[in-house]
């Protein structure tokens, strides 16, 4: 009796254990709070991910571009009922990087955050859980949908030759097409950003912009600029890949931050994940993408920025190998240092990679100038009203004319830099080869093509170091080493200079190279190279330096009526699109400034707000000033609280100043200045 019982109960004891533990599993999941410094890491790695996608469907977009070209007759050809091609493809998908170990990850945990998603109950702070985890879930399994079909695309275009380097096949071109395309990828290109003027840009000005302004970069302008950039390479235009690259992963990493309800410093250190994610999925360096973001992006180097940053970078790396292949863009070639005289000549050859990099600044926005009707004479003013597509296709054409006397000049011409490297060039190549690839560069992107500045820059780098070397190997041949370690070594000091970012082009040649023997020379040319072109920039900028510091406040505010912390959003918003300029200022409840409302953040603060927020909720927290602080110091603060406005406390009256105001200022001193430096922003004049 009592056995029956006992074992009649066991099944009834377990079922209430199940229901006790599910019940308790149940509560916890709806205990998960994310904030968004801990879903900052996981949502770089997805950035990064789909960085390294972007990156890969770049190098095959410029491929397919290039193949309708150069590889026309092979598709045909290949698209015949034909054993041998058959036989290619197969062999080519059997070696392709297919990773099934990323399914075997990546599934499981997309589908184990929407399950999640799904189980939390609504309400409270629950919402904001279960959106992430949706989110992030749905990115997951969005990115691994996409990865397979670029693997399998990126093997047919190695079959059809397409991933093969474009500048070798010139010579297979007929003279007269040699011109005809870059003209005709110019025009294109023009036609498709005639009314997108802001998607002109290099890539990486545009990122550190919109990191200093909410970390906002429209994820259609990404997208623009891939393309565009895909048609101007593709067809032979001097332009680099990183750019598009750096500005879509950026311009997705916002897009992610916006979509998960990042705060706005969290939104930059995302947006700057996406950026470095692009650099080291384009050079297969995942080190050097950290440091650039760091460096160039945020402009900073602090603990907190290193998860998000890393696992981006790390991802997208790993991606990018899958698609592209994970050869290094530089063939290891062992060079050492001779003797201790080269680190004197390594010093002279970063202030010749500076002097290079500050005149193709220079060369680049005179160009632009130049074709905009900005620049004296008839032509220039004729150039300037002619439609975009014209202009472009005319400095497409100059860049085709530049390509017959050296191929260099075509697309990214990234295979010369193993050519330097590996001493295959003579002395009047590789100083022909340099300046040829400055002026076609400064033609193509000056003329209204797109694509990025640093591949270019890496090629002439590399160019003019192997010359440099050269020169000085044939005269001390016994103390200096042959002249492959000079490219390498000038590549960084180029690189460095242009982004005036010692750490950045130190790291990548480093890690491109992977020849620690070179570390020292790097050090000294890119520190060198770097300061050089600063300072030069800097001498140049004096102008507007001298106009912030001696223009007080009171001449760019706009004196208004504030409003107070408990004004409603909806009454805002109309003070807002009445007011005069796109600030007002906020007084406390003690009748104080306590900052300022922008029209730039109302919309997007509103919706995390929720409809009942009021102006205490909206506003940026912003130290007042007086009228008469310097335009400069108020940059200055500007910039240290990370605002786009400030409130200015008069006598009586109080007012606001915007960046917007002060960039319209700079504009004007740049005209009464005879023209200055065309390169600088606002928040980018040295101080």
């Amino acid at each position: 009796m009592d056995s029956s019982s006992e074992v009649s109960g066991t099944p009834g004891r377990r079922g209430v254990d199940w229901h006790r533990w599910l019940l308790m599993l149940l509560a916890a999941t709806n205990r998960i709070r994310l904030p968004g410094p801990s879903v900052l890491p996981v949502a770089g790695a997805v950035v990064g991910l789909y960085a390294g996608l972007a990156a890969g469907l770049f190098a095959n977009l410029i491929a397919l571009v290039s193949g309708l070209a150069f590889g026309f007759p092979r598709l045909v050809d290949a698209l015949r009922p034909r054993s041998d091609t058959r036989l290619e493809l197969t062999q080519a998908f059997a070696e392709a990087s297919w990773h099934p170990e990323y399914l075997i990850v990546g599934v499981p945990l997309g589908l184990g955050g929407l399950v999640l998603s799904r189980i939390i109950l609504p309400g409270g702070p629950r919402d904001e859980v279960k959106r992430r985890l949706e989110v992030l879930g749905l990115l997951v399994l969005g990115g691994l949908s996409l990865y397979y079909p670029l693997v399998a695309l990126a093997a047919v275009n190695s079959v059809l030759g397409h991933m093969e380097n474009m500048g070798r096949a010139l010579q297979h071109l007929p003279f007269w097409l040699v011109p005809l395309l870059p003209a005709l990828g110019g025009a294109l290109v023009g036609h498709v950003l005639r009314n997108r003027p802001e998607t002109h840009g290099h890539g990486v000005p545009e990122v550190v912009k919109a990191v200093e302004r909410e970390g906002l970069l429209p994820a259609r302008d990404g997208v623009l600029k891939l393309v565009a950039s895909a048609i101007t390479i593709g067809t032979g235009g001097s332009a680099g890949r990183e750019g598009p690259i750096v500005c879509g992963g950026a311009a997705f990493g916002s897009a992610v931050g916006r979509t998960l309800g990042f705060s706005r410093r969290e939104l930059s250190i995302l947006l700057a994940s996406g950026a470095g994610a692009g650099i080291a999925a384009s050079f297969n360096a995942p080190i050097a993408g950290a440091i650039f973001a760091m460096e160039i992006i945020l402009r900073e180097l602090q603990l907190r920025v290193f998860s998000p940053i890393i696992l981006a970078c790390v991802t997208a790396t790993m991606v990018g190998r899958g698609v592209m292949g994970s050869a290094s863009m530089i063939r290891r070639v062992a060079y050492t240092m001779v003797s201790g005289w080269e680190i004197v000549f390594y010093a002279v050859l970063g202030l010749v990679t500076g002097l290079l990099a500050y005149a193709f600044i220079r060369a680049m926005h005179d160009v632009e100038d130049f074709f905009h009707g900005k620049k004296p004479g008839r032509l220039s003013a004729f150039l300037g009203r002619q439609p975009m597509p014209l202009r472009a296709a005319l400095g497409g054409l100059l860049v085709g004319c530049l390509a017959l006397v050296h191929p260099v000049v075509w697309g990214t011409g990234h295979e010369y830099i193993n050519d330097a490297a590996a001493r295959a060039l003579p002395l009047t190549l590789l100083a022909s080869g340099f300046l040829l690839k400055l002026v076609a560069t400064s033609l193509t992107l000056g003329s209204g093509g797109s694509g990025g500045t640093f591949f270019p820059t890496t090629v002439m780098g590399a160019l003019a170091g192997g010359a440099f070397g050269e020169l000085l190997h044939a005269a001390m041949p016994g103390i200096t080493a042959p002249s492959g370690a000079y490219a390498m070594v000038g590549m960084g000091g180029a690189v460095a200079a242009l982004t005036r970012g010692p750490l950045t082009g130190l790291m990548m040649v480093y890690e491109l190279s992977g020849n620690y023997a070179i570390i020292l020379p790097l050090m000294v040319t890119c520190t060198l190279s770097s300061a050089l072109c600063h300072a030069l920039v800097e001498r140049r900028a004096g102008g507007e330096v001298y106009a912030l510091r001696r223009s007080p406040v009171r001449a760019l505010v706009v004196w208004v009526e504030p409003v107070g912390p408990g004004l409603p959003a909806s009454v805002l918003r109309e003070r807002l699109l009445t007011a005069p300029v796109s600030a007002l200022p906020v007084l406390g409840a003690d009748g104080q400034l306590l900052g300022v409302v922008t029209a730039s953040t109302l919309g997007e603060r509103w919706r995390r707000a929720g409809g009942e927020a009021t102006v205490a909720a909206l506003a940026d927290l912003a130290r007042p000033v007086s009228p008469d602080t310097s335009l400069a110091d108020a940059l200055a603060i500007m910039d240290a609280q990370a605002v786009d406005a400030l409130p200015i406390q008069g006598e009586g009256q109080v007012g606001v100043v915007t960046r917007t105001g002060l960039e319209r200022f700079l504009e004007g001193a740049r005209r009464k200045t005879a023209r200055t430096e065309p390169a600088f922003t606002a928040t980018e004049i040295p101080r």
